[in-house]
């Protein structure tokens, strides 16, 4: 380190620590003074679903590069950061292109079979006791290039997130665990509330960096956003930035069918990355490798999982739908009664799981009129089966009588699907 570099550091630390020993109202207020958010950013930017293995290899590579410098993970012999996690069909990683190249990523986790990494060391308890879905908040990495250009890739691709989770991966909480350094740019600028107080000294996922937890519930946050930026100016303004200003640069899933996981990989895909460009699934616990074998289940993708010898005993015969929904839908009781608006969660070939907008009764045959997709709709005979309440909101499972075309088609296409093309260019459905 140069004499001038040696002095610009020390000059940065106690910045640092003069500004650590303010009080907290004034250090949040002084992190959304920053935000500079460009309602026309540079045409050429792309945010997108990484869906190509050149654009996850990308993607995998600048976590790698920016993880190890910030002394997060040790150098991996692929040049990459993937892990199981990044495996799954829950998993999505968005990305951001300049000219083609990617220069920012994300990934959002819903949960599944193997859970969340933060779950290790933080207790949801608190967030589960709410209606709604969780994904965590991971991976996120900018080029070095644009880490210091105001956010001019930052906050397309956390507006990106933001859309993305609130209008197509049906989530209502955000969980994320990030170094102690950066919290408070989570709670100043997004809200995010720390699930305890306590910082995890040593997470292991980050190489043994310290951590804190945080969450964000996505119902409450336009309101508390809209109070904390309402005298703000535009460009300064989160909240229209998230919740008003349109972006064309911005590529949302297209989707044919209510379905809320984008998955991207092919069995093709996996095996690269999981078995030919990393030692992912060789280093498996035998419980991650039977898990897997449960959430893959199509003969296609048997074939590149690692094989399990000793299934544990708990999960040997469970099964785990690759695909959620988010399906409008009402049940008529009868001609008398107003019907009852459901919105289904999950589906089987011979029955779904619905929120309800108040109790149904079991045991009894009701018409259901099921909105598939755009043009999609499934008119089925069906009888609730089991139901419970929770926060004021009714959950319960149905039994179908007999299917209808449309339905089987549908969940067919669903069990059938390798990626979200798949089903965005399926032509099982009639006209």
């Amino acid at each position: 380190m140069t004499s001038l570099s040696r002095v610009r550091f020390l000059i940065h630390q106690a910045a640092r620590k003069l500004f650590s020993m303010l009080p907290q109202g004034q250090r949040h207020g002084i992190y959304r003074s920053f935000v500079d958010c460009d309602p026309a950013p540079n045409e050429r930017l792309v945010l997108k679903i990484a869906d190509t293995q050149e654009e996850l290899e990308a993607c995998f590579k600048l976590l790698h590069d920016a993880y190890v410098s910030s002394g997060f993970m040790t150098p991996d012999p692929s040049g990459m950061r993937v892990t199981i996690y990044h495996a799954l069909p829950t998993t999505t990683t968005l990305c951001a292109k300049l000219n083609d190249q990617v220069i920012g990523t994300i990934s959002l986790i819903r949960e599944s079979a193997i859970g969340f990494p933060l779950q290790r060391i933080f207790d949801l308890s608190e967030v589960r006791e709410k209606a709604g879905y969780i994904a965590e908040v991971s991976a996120l990495a900018i080029h070095p290039k644009f880490r210091r250009t105001g956010g001019t890739i930052l906050f397309p691709l956390m507006k990106f997130m933001y859309e993305y989770c609130t209008t197509f991966f049906d989530t209502r909480h955000l969980v994320i665990a990030v170094n102690p350094r950066h919290i408070e740019m989570y709670e100043s600028l997004l809200f995010f509330r720390r699930l305890n107080a306590n910082m995890v000294e040593n997470y292991d996922f980050v190489n043994g960096a310290p951590a804190v937890g945080a969450t964000l519930d996505l119902k409450h946050a336009p309101e508390i956003m809209r109070k904390a930026y309402a005298k703000k100016p535009l460009r300064r303004n989160l909240h229209h930035y998230f919740l008003e200003t349109k972006l064309p640069n911005i590529q949302l899933p297209n989707r044919r069918f209510f379905t809320t996981n984008d998955p991207v990989l092919t069995p093709d895909l996996i095996n690269y990355f999981f078995n030919e460009r990393t030692t992912v699934f060789a280093e498996l616990s035998e419980r991650k490798k039977t898990l897997l074998h449960l959430i893959y289940d199509l003969p296609a993708y048997q074939k590149v999982l690692p094989p399990t010898l000793n299934a544990p005993d708990d999960i040997k015969n469970r099964r785990h739908q690759r695909f959620s929904v988010k399906c409008p839908a009402s049940l008529n009781i009868s001609s008398d009664d107003r019907p009852i608006k459901i919105e289904i969660d999950d589906v089987s070939r011979y029955g779904f799981h619905a929120r309800t907008s108040r109790p149904v009764p079991t045991n009894k045959f009701l018409d259901a009129v099921i909105q598939l997709g755009t043009h999609e709709i499934s008119r089925l005979t069906v009888q609730a089966i089991q139901g419970s309440d929770a926060e004021d909101k009714h959950f319960c499972g149905f039994r179908i009588g007999e299917p209808d075309l449309i339905w089987r088609k549908f969940v067919n296409a669903l069990y059938e699907g390798h990626t979200h093309n798949d089903l965005n260019q399926a032509t099982r459905f009639l006209p």
